[in-house]
């Protein structure tokens, strides 16, 4: 999911998205673990837009404070 589209989402959305990822990052750990995993460039993937969620939710709660 790319920065311009997850700046749009409210900071419900942004908890469920980060959720639903997080769900995803257990589930590929899991794959690789037991040597399932077809696409290794997901963990990745699904790692930086874990940290790009987290990121942009901190922005929204120093704006909102401000």
């Amino acid at each position: 999911m790319k920065a311009s589209d997850m700046k749009t989402m409210t900071s419900d959305q942004l908890t469920d998205e980060l959720g639903k990822l997080k769900k995803e990052q257990f589930n590929l750990r899991f794959q690789g673990a037991t040597g399932q995993i077809e696409n290794t460039a997901r963990i990745r993937q699904v790692r930086r837009d874990i940290a790009r969620i987290k990121t942009i939710a901190a922005q929204k709660a120093d704006t909102a404070k401000a």
